[in-house]
């Protein structure tokens, strides 16, 4: 769904053809930064755990040439973004699924941003701290779900203690920074529940397809339980 959303707003944003210069921070397994790599894009990565720069590095090392000359990793923290490029570097900047994991989150955001030419798209993949009480109610854990009323903390899959984040903070934050939002989805709003070793099914493209359509509308995009915000630099 990320990838559908984000090609979108690189759709409409910029000239098709165009190779844009992409930094992705807190890449992971560097899933999306070769996706966009092998579309043509110039991919900066940016991870700050060994293991999983270690994977990227395995899965970089399996591509052909042309798409690894397109593709830097680079070991370090995101919020140090400002020690490695300079401001207006990038095209795109996306940072998916980090912002749970930092106490503070608005100077990263804001740093984010600074590395972003006027015009450029920052991509933002949270959890949905509007919705926290979803997950342990769908579930049946009623006394989870009335612990998780009024906060914005949880415990993840991996068993840590992390945070999420309220559309209408992130949105002031983005307006606050000159990279107002733009478009904002919802992600998982159906299947957050399912496990994680679930069988893929057999309509799996129209599951995807109500996916979409709920991560688009209201009220269902409130409810999911992940938040793509999409902001663009003034």
């Amino acid at each position: 769904m990320v990838a559908r959303q984000l090609d979108e707003q690189i759709a409409g944003r910029f000239p098709v053809g165009q190779r844009l210069r992409v930094l992705d921070v807190g890449m992971g397994q560097g899933t999306q930064a070769l996706r966009l790599a092998r579309l043509g894009h110039q991919v900066t990565g940016v991870e700050q755990d060994a293991t999983m720069i270690a994977a990227a590095r395995r899965a970089l090392a399996g591509e052909p040439e042309g798409i690894r000359e397109r593709v830097r990793l680079v070991q370090g923290d995101g919020r140090d973004t400002g020690v490695h490029f300079l401001p207006g570097s990038f095209d795109v900047v996306l940072c998916h699924g980090v912002l749970m994991y930092v106490a503070e989150p608005d100077p990263l955001v804001a740093g984010l941003a600074r590395m972003l030419a006027p015009g450029g798209l920052l991509s933002l993949l949270v959890r949905n701290g509007d919705a926290l009480a979803m997950r342990p109610g769908l579930s049946g854990d009623w006394p989870g779900t009335l612990t998780a009323f009024g906060t914005t903390t949880y415990r993840n899959r991996l068993g840590l203690d992390v945070r999420a984040d309220r559309l209408s903070a992130l949105t002031a934050t983005l307006a606050g920074i000159a990279a107002p939002l733009h478009a904002w989805y919802g992600v998982r709003v159906f299947t957050d529940t399912a496990a994680d070793e679930a069988e893929i099914p057999d309509d799996l493209q129209t599951l995807l397809a109500a996916e979409e359509r709920a991560g688009r509308t209201d009220p269902y995009r409130s409810v999911a339980a992940l938040l793509h915000l999409c902001g663009v630099r003034g």
